[in-house]
């Protein structure tokens, strides 16, 4: 008799803590997905953004298109750097971006006579000054936003960083919480009312999402590494004294010596010999996947045309390669569009995401209140129902736009 009562009291110890377990692992679920949820959703979108960010600028200013039929053949590098060295206004060169696709100008880093920095818009194939481009573009505010809030760098990478981790934690409580969740990749959205249809639309793009916010948690967590100091070793350079004035004229030999030596490489910049380098560097795309350009170089003395170093991405080592990769695989644009398509819908994705689960808590709050569970109660109730985090939230949101004129202005 006594055994059955103990054998009894077992069994159904166990399933109380079962149920104790799961909703532990729904309330950390639940927290670390919603206090932070409008934080979470603004830097998600403009990450989002900022993949098609080249795109928005080529929309809003003309100067940066040009026909692509016009624009085949190589690159006119050295022409490019002569006529914007004469362009009215320009006093130093800096650098030159290969065209983001076949429509786009060649954007060339200037600045003026008092230091501020603007782009010039170069036709591809003959070198011509198409027009001028503002520094801050919608590349630039974009990508200061998303990246560190327009903080100074080793204050905002680690805050906006610090977000991989929750979402890291999201993704771990959500294969807990949602029961076999491989059988939801198929489950219709239900119309019932606007609590299920926000239940459904937030398992349906976690489940289908799941590789992406695994990919953009552990390059997230990566930069935040990075940021507190665990920065790969620096890749390989040259130490020659750099020249009395910037070189701007004569450097086709220097070129051709570049592409020479490394006849295959893809050019996607050029810096040009000045202030920032004493010799001219060619950085672009070759064997090595995934990683920047810069790790692919060709480093050329601008007087001489020698060539001064080679490197290639697949002599990096292993710290270096996963530096490397973290850019290409958090923003998709390793594959030209055939990557960057999907990384900006599934960053749409994402960031519906995080207001959905803003949006399901809401409507639950109101159904205990005895609310009716409507769509207008939901998008009020994502700031209404969270009282003290909201305000964080708006803080760090506000803070970012109110740097934003000290972007503009190029202040210090």
């Amino acid at each position: 008799m006594d055994m059955a009562r103990d054998l009894a009291a077992t069994a159904g110890a166990y399933p109380l803590k079962k149920r104790k377990t799961s909703r532990l692992w729904w309330t950390v679920h639940q927290w670390v997905g919603l206090k932070l949820s409008l934080f979470m959703a603004f830097i998600m979108l403009t990450g989002t953004l900022a993949v098609v960010s080249n795109e928005i600028d080529w929309v809003l200013q003309p100067s940066l298109r040009v026909a692509p039929a016009s624009a085949e053949g190589p690159v006119a590098w050295a022409s490019i750097a002569e006529n914007a060295a004469r362009h009215p206004g320009v006093a130093e060169v800096w650098s030159m971006e290969a065209p983001t696709a076949s429509a786009f100008a060649v954007k060339v880093t200037v600045t003026d006579t008092r230091g501020d920095l603007f782009y010039l818009h170069a036709h591809p194939a003959t070198g011509a000054i198409q027009g001028e481009g503002p520094w801050v573009g919608a590349q630039r505010v974009l990508r200061n936003m998303h990246r560190h809030l327009n903080l100074p760098v080793k204050i905002g990478v680690p805050i906006v960083a610090f977000l991989g981790f929750l979402l890291l934690i999201s993704l771990v409580t959500s294969l807990v919480v949602y029961k076999k969740w491989w059988r939801g990749f198929a489950k219709p959205l239900r119309s019932r009312d606007a609590r299920t249809w926000w239940g459904d639309f937030h398992r349906l793009s976690g489940v289908w999402s799941l590789w992406f916010v695994m990919l953009m948690a552990l390059t997230s967590i990566w930069y935040f590494a990075e940021s507190m100091g665990l920065d790969a070793p620096p890749h390989l350079s040259v130490e020659t004294a750099a020249p009395a004035t910037p070189v701007t004229s004569g450097l086709e030999p220097a070129f051709a010596a570049a592409l020479e030596a490394h006849p295959d490489l893809n050019v996607r910049r050029v810096i040009l010999p000045g202030d920032e380098s004493p010799v001219l560097q060619l950085h672009g795309d070759y064997k090595a996947i995934l990683v920047r350009p810069r790790s692919n170089a060709v480093w050329v003395d601008p007087a001489s045309a020698e060539v001064l170093l080679t490197t290639d991405g697949r002599d990096l080592n292993v710290h270096q390669r996963i530096s490397e990769m973290a850019d290409p695989l958090h923003f998709g644009d390793f594959g030209g569009y055939w990557t960057k398509v999907p990384w900006f819908l599934f960053g749409l994705l994402l960031t519906g995401l995080s207001l959905s689960g803003a949006a399901i808590y809401s409507l639950r709050i109101a159904r205990e209140r005895g609310g009716q569970a409507r769509l207008a109660q939901a998008v009020a109730g994502m700031w209404r129902d969270l009282p003290r985090w909201r305000w964080v939230s708006a803080a760090l949101i506000l803070v970012g736009f109110a740097l934003l004129p000290a972007l503009i202005w190029q202040l210090a």
